[in-house]
């Protein structure tokens, strides 16, 4: 198990404490029924910055789900970003899934880019190319290419992505957030055997959605 983290996302702290002291002190000045939607805030703030702890496959064949969340679309296309043929898997997290995103290899970042962009439903296959994105090239030792992208969507506002060039990743690894809403698109080769299947519910790196043949 790889977690060197609070069981709340530190990148949530700031919005925690202002949620909780303004309800707080709604609470003290003007009672319960009156601060009652600013504490479901603080409920919906607590639930969407957890970041529970996960077990992780041992299999290094294995490509873990980077994301919590539904398997939106697997499709054969063209990784704009190593300009070579792909299979693509997007996991489209909702307000109510943990927004902690994690590596789905071990492998070192062989270079990283960000794209400022529009913040379409992210749910929406103009997405992957046209909102805001961050995009991690990650190389295995044996020489095979996973790109990883952060999506932005219509609520979030915010790509966290901590990972640099010349990084070690490990399965696992948590590598950065996306705040309120999005999706994390990943490009295989196309020798890849895909696992999971469109509609699939997946949990950051205890689900498995290929293995590389």
């Amino acid at each position: 198990m790889n977690y060197p983290h609070p069981l709340l996302a530190r990148e949530g702290w700031p919005f925690i404490a202002l949620a909780v002291t303004v309800a707080a002190t709604v609470h003290f000045y003007w009672g319960w029924s009156a601060a009652l939607f600013f504490w479901v805030v603080v409920a919906f703030m607590i639930q969407f910055f957890r970041d529970p702890p996960r077990h992780i496959a041992m299999d290094e064949g294995l490509v873990l789900s980077p994301a919590d969340g539904r398997v939106i679309s697997i499709e054969r296309t063209q990784d704009p970003y190593l300009d070579r043929p792909a299979l693509k898997i997007s996991v489209f997290m909702n307000v109510f899934n943990a927004h902690s995103n994690r590596s789905p290899v071990d492998g070192q970042v062989k270079q990283t880019w960000y794209f400022p962009g529009r913040f379409f439903n992210a749910s929406l296959p103009k997405a992957s190319l046209q909102n805001e994105r961050a995009v991690l090239w990650i190389q295995k030792k044996d020489g095979t290419d996973v790109t990883c992208v952060q999506v932005a969507g219509l609520v979030a506002r915010r790509i966290l992505c901590y990972a640099k060039t010349g990084d070690d990743l490990t399965r696992g690894q948590r590598f950065g957030f996306i705040r309120f809403g999005s999706r994390v698109d990943i490009y295989l080769p196309l020798t890849a055997v895909v696992c999971a299947v469109v509609g699939d519910k997946v949990y950051a790196t205890e689900s498995i959605l290929a293995r590389f043949a």
